[in-house]
């Protein structure tokens, strides 16, 4: 056994454990925003801080005319609450964990598109790549939608099993 061997064994036959506790870090780091920003949307301050993303955002915009500003922002907490409830429930249940990774995956699919509508570099710094206040908030829903991709395929893949 070479040098290189000895030292990686004893790391790569932890690999299923750093990888389960990585799976439930992110699971973790998913639903804590979602659950938490989710209830904040029952909140005047939350009610009023969405108007300036929901409105300068066309594809978004028609939230307003149907349900809103009160009813846009509760509609949108009540999925992200049900999602974070999925998410909690996926490694046991592989349809909540498809039907959350769905939701989730447009979610953040959604959120994330702002960052094509909205001012999200830094004006006075020189824009890119110093990202605003807004822009750095909706940055990270990129990597919440690719754990939300990665909950959806692995419950598909528990289901065909």
């Amino acid at each position: 056994m070479s040098q290189i061997d000895r030292l990686l064994n004893p790391l790569t036959a932890r690999a299923d454990t750093v990888t389960r506790a990585g799976h439930l870090i992110a699971l973790a780091g998913v639903v804590l925003p979602l659950f938490m920003i989710g209830i904040l949307k029952f909140t005047a301050i939350e009610v009023e801080a969405l108007k300036p993303l929901i409105s300068n955002t066309p594809w978004l915009a028609w939230l307003y005319p149907v349900f809103g500003a009160a009813g846009a922002s509760y509609l949108l907490g009540v999925v992200e609450v049900i999602t974070a409830i999925l998410f909690i429930l996926s490694p046991w249940s592989a349809m909540a964990g498809i039907v959350g990774g769905a939701l989730g995956a447009l979610i953040f699919a959604t959120t994330s598109s702002t960052l094509l509508a909205m001012p999200i570099w830094e004006a006075g710094s020189g824009g890119f790549p110093w990202l605003s206040g807004l822009g750095t908030f909706l940055i990270k829903d990129i990597s919440m939608m690719g754990i939300s991709l990665l909950i959806l395929g692995q419950s598909f893949t528990r289901l065909r099993r």
